[in-house]
């Protein structure tokens, strides 16, 4: 049996080019490095799953190959590695001083990479101030932390900070795409958007999740198998939500809410699903806010269709409704009863924002 590797560390970037999301990054760091304006001691901080140690790694490569005859050579013996959630007294970085003294053999520089830094206890920090501030010039720092707001002033002021943004869903179903058709997979738009969604902005989060559903669905990636895999509830159960909203059909409405909490599906999750689907029906109105709405093709089409029915007035009070459910959800003691009321106050509300009489039920 082949070994399997996992896609996050199969399609590990090894160059700044191949880096998703990061372009302003990416580039800031290629330019140091050709103006020789690269600092000493770097801070890499944003969110999980956004390339802070890919990049980090990519860099100790990049600075040791100018003058260097092979050209796949990693500079294995330059990078040092330390994960400051298992190694943060003050022990640990001296022994990380001590070595900090001797240069490199092969290359110019010899680079530390030290994940999690907030981690550190303050005396441990306190004991790295001294060497961040005034390193040997074949020494170079990369600190890497999700956390920048538990990182003390002092460290702070030492660094050239680059803070990494979220991935936005376009790249990341783009780059899922990419990774589909390199292993001969078929996928439907729609199926690696909802990955992508479901990653919230990491890539390595949307690469993880990519495996578990190939793993469920095989070589055809459709938008159902993601959704029964993933157990989300897709837009089309609120586009159909929302129809019977409109058309003010409390009965199927109610009905309907019980099959989807019978599915597992919990009602905090439902209602802040609903009322971020009636913003992306208020901005699929005019052409001037469609670049807001982060939806597959085929979801693009429903949503265009659907807003035309569903006046300006509605939506409104409906994102008004929706929010305020999702607010009192917590300190409510009847949840249920709390979501099923804001369904029938939607589907009484009439299109000049006003609301209807309750229907009999």
């Amino acid at each position: 049996m082949e070994h399997f590797v996992v896609s996050a560390r199969k399609y590990r970037p090894q160059t700044f080019k191949d880096v998703v999301g990061q372009q302003a990054i990416t580039a800031t760091l290629l330019n140091a490095i050709e103006n020789n304006h690269l600092a000493q001691a770097l801070l890499f901080t944003g969110p999980r799953g956004v390339g802070k140690t890919t990049c980090a790694r990519i860099l100790a490569r990049k600075i040791n190959q100018p003058g260097y005859d092979d050209p796949d050579e990693d500079f294995a013996f330059n990078v040092f590695e330390l994960d400051a959630a298992s190694n943060n007294s003050v022990d640990d970085i001296r022994n990380l001083i001590d070595q900090v003294r001797i240069p490199p053999q092969t290359g110019q520089y010899k680079v530390y990479i030290i994940d999690e830094v907030h981690m550190l206890s303050s005396a441990a920090f306190n004991a790295f101030l001294k060497t961040l501030e005034e390193p040997p010039r074949h020494a170079i720092f990369i600190l890497a932390t999700t956390e920048k707001h538990k990182i003390i002033p002092t460290i702070l002021s030492r660094c050239q900070i680059f803070d990494f943004k979220r991935i936005t869903v376009r790249d990341a179903r783009e780059h899922l795409a990419e990774v589909a058709r390199s292993q001969g997979i078929e996928f439907e738009e729609d199926a690696l958007h909802i990955i992508a969604q479901k990653a919230d902005g990491a890539m390595r989060d949307a690469l993880s999740i990519f495996d578990r559903v190939v793993s469920y669905s095989g070589k055809n990636l459709t938008r159902q198998a993601v959704t029964e895999n993933l157990n989300v509830l897709d837009y089309e159960t609120y586009v159909r939500i929302t129809d019977l909203l409109l058309a003010n059909k409390i009965p199927e409405l109610l009905v309907a809410y019980n099959d989807i909490l019978a599915k597992g599906f919990d009602g905090h999750h439902f209602i802040a699903g609903l009322a971020s689907h009636f913003r992306d029906l208020l901005v699929s109105k005019t052409p001037a806010t469609l670049s807001l709405l982060e939806a597959g093709e085929q979801a693009q089409k429903l949503y265009a269709v659907q807003s035309l029915k569903a006046p300006h007035a509605f939506l409104m009070k409906a994102i008004e409704l929706a929010n305020d459910c999702d607010l009192k959800y917590k300190l409510s003691q009847n949840q249920r009863l709390l979501v099923e009321l804001c369904l029938m106050q939607l589907a009484s509300i009439t299109f000049d924002g006003e609301k209807k009489k309750l229907t009999d039920l």
